[in-house]
């Protein structure tokens, strides 16, 4: 059952009895699906370990099986196993982000933290540029709808996305081998011990190498394939445990990347015999380049592919028993680098080619301090700062379309530093009132500058000036911001039955201010964007019973100064950069639903479907001003999941798994001028898989992923006003054998 009749207050009561009444009538849902061998999801969303259907809050969540068998292996895998959560890959592979309710970060920036905080084993990633991690030896990974801020290290105003990596048990000797092969000549091998070393300290040792032969994209010039990936990956973690009362958790992992990526498909802004311009590929740009072969993975590129990354990280977390109080510390640290190229025009011409450099250094402390309230509920205080550098540059070369080269530079130091608190108070034996509060205080100073180098002959056709000028700034800022915010939570839960909660919230978050760090051609393109601030209101019911799971929520968000991608024709150049929008408006519904049935054991099916409507207010844009109504980037009306897993004997000691899930996402725009031209079609994925599980834990499994081959676009840029544009393409069908054995 499902209402959705307004923006108001009164709506939302009406979907709250009609939740209730769900409720007294038939079962409903934990937000996440079980692992195999267990009807209880265990989470720490809320900085405790508690049951999922406890939780007053829209949560996902995937436990390590699931994460294994669905091959779960970087933050977008996840992302598309839910309803009214995007994700989008500003290049091939690379660049992801989230938004989720409508709520995202249209950018691509370095310097740009993400509307969905990321945190990995509580650590949060400041930088989109860390977004890309590979997954390996996770214990789970959970996703949370809606403003976070009272519970968190980092505010956000999107939501959170956890990830939990496996850690080392005192209980005994473990491991875990693991090899698989797919097409595009794709391998990886995996391996994983435990050692316990003595009574009080283990140790957890995890490795994965990843290695692609062949890329989805072809270059003809080259040609080529592009897009091979060599990943190695690796992470140790020591466990001391002297007593009931204390543990220490020190990890250090690392990444070396030596990849390359693809490149987006181009499209042109002059007729070329084509049937519809511009917008096609069988249109020109303005060098008569065109592309009509109708294939997204194939064309003439005219950058360096390579995409390299060295990272380091490392984090500490402690935890001590005073005597009714809980101390828990978390000491973060990341030591990031990369080198990566963009065609950003999409031919064999270098018109706005770039090589973009990124250098990334975090440290962050984030100390709590929780509770019992007797018999009465639990509290929790922690404060948090982080600091963080980002210096990079673009070396671009423009000199088939200007007769130039440019330089982008960016150097930004963020420092982040708040107080929190949340409470949990018992009302009666079913009733519980939710109350948080937060503080924050964020400073950014940033230099950056864009350069005409001058350094082709006769000249530069960006700035007009004679071959042999000295180099010419033609955008620059030097600056200081800071920002400080209030973020609260005020709630109810009721938990009617076992097994049961109807909840009810206010919230609001908050996103600080920044600085766009792309390509510019006047200072003005330079200037900070605003903060924003969301206050979510929500209400949402769900259950648990032994065949059927059940769940809805339904919410309002009333958005302000939103920062979101404009199209800015000011300067010599058209760029699209990040800007505020006065207001928003968005409502929508997640619902959620499972069942297995009594007819055939093993048999499993799940369904979600997340409605969504969005309203920008209205806001000035280099073609005048737009009017109200026009709907955020990357927040489809529509998007849902089908899926079915069926498990039975096979033998005495051999287990069968069938398993399947289909995504559909609806049509979306890309930018908020809601330009036609980019805005992307609706499509269906599907994802397969067939298990074969031995007893002694050898286990075998074919796969399939996008086994319809579906052509489907997550991203798209108009910069006809230079003659082309390009889309980005989702990855084309993959499929592949895995073996595994756990011991």
């Amino acid at each position: 059952m499902f209402c959705l009749t307004g923006r108001t207050f009164r709506a939302l009561s009406l979907c709250s009895a009609s939740a209730a009444a769900l409720l007294s009538a038939a079962p409903a849902m934990a937000q996440a699906q079980p692992d195999a061998d267990s009807d209880v999801i265990i989470i720490t969303a809320q900085k405790r370990a508690e049951d999922i259907i406890d939780v007053g809050a829209t949560v996902n969540a995937l436990g390590a099986e699931s994460i294994e068998e669905r091959r779960i292996e970087q933050v977008s895998d996840f992302i598309s196993q839910l309803a009214n959560v995007n994700v989008k890959e500003n290049s091939p592979g690379i660049l992801p982000v989230i938004s989720i309710r409508g709520i995202g970060l249209n950018d691509f920036s370095a310097t740009n933290n993400p509307a969905a905080g990321v945190y990995v084993d509580e650590v949060y990633l400041s930088s989109l540029a860390l977004l890309n991690a590979d997954f390996f030896d996770l214990e789970r990974i959970e996703a949370l709808r809606g403003p976070q801020g009272t519970l968190y290290g980092r505010n956000s105003t999107a939501g959170a996305v956890n990830i939990i990596s496996a850690r080392p048990s005192l209980n005994g000797f473990e491991g875990r081998a693991a090899v698989g092969y797919g097409n595009y000549s794709a391998a990886d091998i995996e391996a994983m011990v435990n050692l316990p070393v003595s009574s009080d300290i283990a140790l957890r040792f995890s490795a994965k190498y990843i290695n692609q032969n062949e890329g989805f994209h072809f270059d003809t010039s080259e040609n080529d394939d592009l897009g091979r990936r060599d990943v190695l990956l690796g992470r140790m973690q020591a466990l001391w445990r002297p007593s009931d009362a204390f543990e220490a958790v020190l990890k250090v992992e690392g990444q070396k990347v030596r990849s390359e990526i693809g490149a987006g498909e181009f499209f042109g802004a002059l007729p070329n015999g084509a049937a519809s311009c511009p917008g096609s590929p069988q249109c020109r740009d303005f060098l008569g380049y065109s592309d009509p072969d109708n294939d997204p993975f194939r064309g003439d590129w005219s950058v360096d592919p390579t995409y390299d990354v060295d990272q380091l990280s490392a984090s500490l977390r402690l935890e001590a028993d005073l005597g009714g109080v809980t101390l828990t510390s978390i000491t973060g640290f990341v030591d990031f680098e990369r080198v990566w190229g963009a065609d950003t025009d999409g031919t064999p011409f270098r018109q706005t080619d770039f090589i973009e450099t990124d250098d990334i250094q975090q440290v962050s402390q984030e100390t709590r301090l929780s509770g019992g309230l007797g018999n009465s509920g639990s509290w929790i205080l922690g404060a948090f700062y982080s600091k963080d550098d980002v210096v990079g540059r673009y070396d671009g070369n423009l000199q088939d379309l200007f007769n130039t080269t440019l330089l982008t530079t960016w150097d930004q130091t963020t420092e982040s530093a708040a107080l929190f608190g949340n409470v949990d108070y018992d009302l009666s034996e079913t009733l519980t009132l939710v109350g948080g509060l937060r503080y924050t205080w964020e400073q950014k100073d940033y230099a950056g500058a864009d350069i005409d180098l001058v350094s082709l002959a006769p000249g530069s056709a960006l700035t007009l000036a004679p071959f042999g000028t000295p180099p010419i700034t033609i955008a620059f800022n030097d600056e200081t911001i800071d920002d400080t915010n209030w973020s609260w939570k005020v709630g109810l839960n009721w938990t009617p039955a076992d097994d049961a909660l109807i909840y009810a919230s206010i919230s609001q978050g908050a996103k600080s201010g920044g600085f766009f760090s792309g390509v510019a051609t006047s200072s003005g393109q330079l200037e900070p964007y605003q903060p924003e601030e969301l206050i979510a209101y929500e209400v949402g019911a769900k259950q648990r019973t032994a065949s059927y799971d059940i769940g809805a929520s339904v919410f309002f968000y009333d958005y302000s100064d939103v920062q979101t991608f404009i199209r800015d024709e000011s300067g010599g150049l058209p760029i699209q950069r990040l800007g505020n929008v006065s207001e928003a408006t968005i409502y929508g519904a997640d619902i959620t639903a499972s069942w297995r049935p009594d007819l055939l054991e093993g048999l499993t099916l799940s369904a979600a479907l997340g409605l969504l409507d969005s309203e920008l207010g209205s806001f000035a844009s280099s073609a005048g001003v737009v009017p109200a109504g026009n709907k955020l980037p990357d927040a489809p009306d529509l998007s849902g999941t089908l899926g079915a897993d069926y498990e039975f004997d096979l033998a005495e000691a051999w287990t069968m798994r069938l398993q399947a899930e289909g995504r559909y996402t609806g049509d979306q725009f890309k930018d908020s001028l809601n330009d036609s031209l980019i805005a992307t079609d609706s499509y269906w994925t599907l994802n397969a898989r067939a298990i074969l599980d031995h007893i002694d834990g050898w286990s075998v499994s074919l796969w399939g992923r996008n086994v319809t081959d579906e052509r489907y676009v997550t991203q798209s840029v108009n910069n006809l006003p230079l003659g082309y544009g390009f889309r980005v393409y989702g990855a084309p069908r993959t499929y592949g054998v895995s073996l595994s054995r756990d011991f």
